[in-house]
């Protein structure tokens, strides 16, 4: 990535806030700071610290790099990100999974339990985040479902729509346990497998993108694996409360992307 100078930083930031409708004002508003600050900023003149630098890309609805990056063309990407909401918005999910692949999301489910449930950051949501990951990163590796779960676009991130009426069949089949804790002063839904995961039920291929997920997430608490997911595409371009069509994750950014595309 080829980084900008602070004069190009403001002028960037500048054009944002004109293309926003934002007045310096209402802009040193929204970052809690003095309207002269962003005149400088604007300016070139003043240094921006890496907490304003993220409350301006969160007012900009694009990531840090983003609009850091020397060789993306913000007008370009701001038209592009619009497309690919109404496209989202607009275009019929082309992958239908009316029904999931239930044995397989129990083994998926049962296999991140025995390899990071112990862990105290591992509860249901932090479980929907690793799930999510596993299931869009596999679909963009190899263009097939995994475990064919639905996830829609809610609050806190991408959620399996069919993940509470599976565990409850697993544990009144006392395959799994759930249990309510507090986590830094917050409540907590735990599950603790009972039973040991069928592996035959997993493709080698599935194991490996589940298992680099579950070593890049899992020591990610609820707020920090949600706020990676709300920087994926899919989650993003998504109106809220929709479902997430698969297919977006042909449009994921560099740091999201598990795939080498061929430049042609």
């Amino acid at each position: 990535m080829a980084t900008i100078t602070q004069k190009e930083l403001g002028e960037r930031i500048k054009a944002l806030r004109e293309d926003f409708g934002y007045s310096q004002e209402e802009l040193a508003k929204s970052l809690r700071i003095g309207r002269p600050a962003i005149s400088q900023i604007e300016a070139g003149s003043r240094d921006i610290n890496s907490t304003e630098l993220a409350e301006i890309a969160k007012v900009f609805d694009i990531s840090i790099d983003t609009l850091l990056d020397a060789e993306i063309n913000l007008k370009e990407y701001k038209q592009d990100q619009n497309e690919l909401k109404k496209k989202s918005k607009k275009q019929d999910i082309r992958i239908s999974v009316p029904n999931v692949n239930k044995d397989k999301f129990k083994n998926v489910l049962l296999y991140i339990l025995e390899k990071c449930g112990a862990k105290p950051n591992v509860g249901e949501t932090v479980l929907y985040k690793l799930l999510y990951f596993a299931d869009f990163n596999f679909f963009e590796l190899y263009e097939e479902l995994f475990t064919g779960a639905t996830y829609r676009k809610i609050q806190y991130g991408p959620a399996p729509q069919e993940f509470t009426e599976i565990v409850n069949e697993m544990i009144k089949k006392g395959e799994i346990k759930r249990d309510s804790n507090n986590y830094y002063g917050k409540p907590q839904k735990r599950y603790l497998p009972l039973v040991k995961s069928d592996l035959t039920k997993l493709k080698a291929t599935e194991k490996e993108v589940l298992d680099k997920v579950i070593e890049q997430f899992s020591d990610y608490n609820a707020t920090e694996i949600s706020d990676r997911s709300h920087e994926d595409t899919p989650w993003k371009v998504t109106p809220d409360k929709e479902i997430i069509n698969y297919d977006l994750v042909f449009y994921r950014t560099p740091s999201y992307s598990v795939r080498t595309y061929s430049e042609e």
